[in-house]
């Protein structure tokens, strides 16, 4: 009896793809504390955006809350790397806590530039989307009404603010790249004097992975993209996937998920990884596909990067 033949399929992989170095700084920020301190360790929200990741340190022996209140006093406390309001920290210290922000840099950055303009008595527009733990946390950066809220256009042309020639706009780091100049030109064009960052706020990471879906939508008939639907920048590496061209571009949190049916028939699938999502999850879809199919991997790579980020100086000091 003959062994049916699989049929050919080419996997192109997304370069660069996954774990950035904000994400891979604030993961090592956790498995630091909990070598250092033991278990357990209190995270404020998921450190980053991904099942895996907040499972396993979870097995490890982090522990992850929503508020500053449900953590006890006497154990160590991690804030995300979407970044935290002024508040947290400031409650953090009145209760006397061992805390660790692990914050992102790049989104250090942008509070830095937030306050730099309050101080010198702009109002601060955010580019952003409402609800999203980077956004409350810039915003919370600032007295109430300090910084306002968009995230289209229409927002723009609905705006009331105090005074249109003392402004200034800053943006979350993890949106699309194309939205967000479509933003920034309806704000230059409705206030022509406000002031913009002096260096893009959308990180370097959001930006490279964005370029390699788009150099790879025009050459795969579907995309994947692998991470959490809570993932700002995996559901923009979707949209940008499905505006470059891409009929078929889906966000899948394992290679479980992976709707089978739909992708009968194609024989070009693009592989990408939000910056929150481990290899690890890549390579288990990869693994699935050639489970089932002939496969032949091509890399589409954009850029190279090499950024790492220093872990805080109390995580690096000896016990």
């Amino acid at each position: 009896m003959s062994i049916p033949t699989r049929a050919p399929l080419t996997l192109y992989l997304a370069a660069p793809r996954g774990f950035c170095a904000g994400v891979d700084r604030a993961i090592k920020i956790v498995e630091m504390a909990l070598a250092k301190w033991g278990a357990p360790v209190y995270v404020r929200h998921e450190i980053v955006h991904n099942k895996y990741v907040v499972d396993d340190l979870a097995a490890r022996g982090a522990v992850f809350v929503e508020e500053l209140d449900d953590c006890p006093p006497d154990r160590p406390v991690i804030f995300s790397a979407h970044g935290v309001p002024k508040s947290v920290p400031h409650a953090a210290a009145a209760r006397q806590m061992l805390y660790v922000d692990a914050t992102c840099p790049l989104v250090s950055k942008v509070h830095i530039e937030a306050e730099r303009h309050h101080q010198n008595g702009l109002q601060i527009v955010m580019i952003g989307h409402a609800g999203h733990p980077e956004t409350i946390g810039t915003m919370g950066q600032l007295p109430e009404g300090e910084v306002l809220l968009v995230e289209t256009p229409q927002d723009v042309a609905r705006l009331g603010v105090r005074d249109p020639a003392r402004l200034a706009y800053v943006t979350q780091t993890t949106l699309s790249v194309d939205d967000t100049a479509e933003v920034v030109a309806a704000l230059t064009a409705r206030f022509p004097a406000i002031t913009g960052p002096h260096k893009e706020d959308i990180c370097y990471a959001t930006t490279n992975r964005q370029e390699a879906v788009k150099a790879m939508a025009e050459r795969v008939e579907a995309m994947l993209v692998v991470g959490a639907p809570n993932s700002s920048n995996s559901r923009r590496l979707v949209e940008v996937g499905a505006r470059a061209g891409c009929s078929y571009a889906q966000l899948v949190q394992r290679a479980a998920e992976i709707d089978w049916r739909a992708l009968d028939g194609i024989t070009s699938i693009g592989i990408t990884a939000g910056a929150s999502a481990p290899e690890v999850l890549v390579n288990e879809v990869i693994d699935a596909f050639r489970a089932r199919y002939d496969v032949t991997i091509e890399q589409v790579e954009t850029a190279q990067e090499n950024v790492e980020f220093k872990v805080p100086r109390v995580l690096r000091e000896t016990v």
